[in-house]
């Protein structure tokens, strides 16, 4: 397969273009200088992007693994508002000498992500770069309902999970260490697996505040708690931490809980609901929101480990 440098702009769009998810949503997708959308509702607007050797490695990922997390974790903002995705728009940046199956299974890992849930990519860009860089707008519709915002959290609502946390973190571990414990938690670093959906199913029982875990459980309570003008109260013990957690965590002498509670990268959702809301399927209350204090206390405690911070104070 020849490099981006040799085939130029134009061809490299007609091989990579097919190969894209569609969604019956698009009266007019890639190709023109806009896309056209039919909408059920209100739109729903996402971003976020990915950069070479911040977000993602070569020497880890697959261009397929890099596709399918940029996408994976654009819907799952989508869903955490309420809404259901319907389109993606992509803009690629990479070096004239990539190959061009990069771009090619890059593609493929969109699709692989978007097309069980009917989601398209509609146009974007290409460009050329010194690193391979990934920005991702993400598209979805109301249908009727209201968009759930980190703002509206009230006192004595209970504070839920929708799926079991820290996985990410193993695995990012492992790669990080050059470690071969458990292929599970490796592959969820790469190919996170929220389950798309539930953040409608929250909505659609009366959901007050929510959004994506995407930087570790303790920091995202605390911008939620923030948005909200209240304090979190959670027990350790209701966390629900994923199998594979203690399997690494084990042979590396690391804390499970910290992995939970700190990782971040499993686009789980964290919401509130109302007091005896019987919560959907899958989701699982880890505490309350209480008057008691402001930001987060895990144990009747105040943190003393968070999350990831894209620009950490010196």
């Amino acid at each position: 397969m020849p490099l981006i440098g040799d085939v130029g702009e134009d061809a490299l769009i007609a091989l990579f273009s097919p190969r894209l998810p569609t969604t019956t949503s698009a009266l007019l997708g890639p190709g023109d200088d806009a896309a056209v959308l039919s909408l059920k509702g209100d739109l729903v607007v996402s971003s976020d992007v990915l950069v070479q050797d911040r977000h993602f490695r070569r020497e880890w990922s697959t261009a397929a693994d890099v596709g399918y997390r940029a996408a994976m974790q654009n819907l799952a903002d989508i869903d955490a508002m309420g809404a259901v995705p319907v389109a993606l728009q992509v803009t690629l940046a990479v070096p004239p000498s990539t190959d061009v199956e990069w771009v090619l299974e890059f593609a493929d890992g969109l699709r692989e992500a978007c097309e069980p849930l009917g989601v398209g990519v509609i146009g974007g860009d290409i460009s050329g770069s010194r690193e391979i860089s990934v920005s991702i707008t993400a598209l979805g519709e109301t249908r009727g309902r209201t968009p759930v915002r980190r703002s509206g959290a009230r006192i004595n609502n209970v504070v839920a999970v929708s799926g079991p946390l820290g996985a990410a973190m193993a695995g990012f571990h492992q790669l990080e260490n050059g470690l071969r414990i458990d292929s599970e938690s490796i592959d969820l670093f790469l190919r996170p697996q929220p389950r798309i959906g539930a953040g409608v199913e929250a909505c659609d029982a009366r959901a007050t505040a929510m959004m994506d875990i995407s930087d570790g459980l303790v920091t995202d309570l605390a911008r939620l708690a923030l948005a909200s003008g209240i304090g979190i109260a959670i027990e350790s013990a209701r966390v629900p931490i994923h199998p594979s957690v203690a399997r690494v965590a084990g042979q590396v002498v690391a804390s499970p809980l910290d992995w939970a509670l700190t990782g971040g990268e499993d686009h789980h959702l964290l919401a509130t609901f109302p007091p005896r809301t019987e919560l959907p399927g899958g989701w699982v209350p880890i505490g309350l929101v209480t008057r008691e204090h402001e930001g987060v206390e895990v144990d009747g405690k105040v943190p003393t480990r968070w999350g990831w911070d894209h620009f950490p104070r010196a």
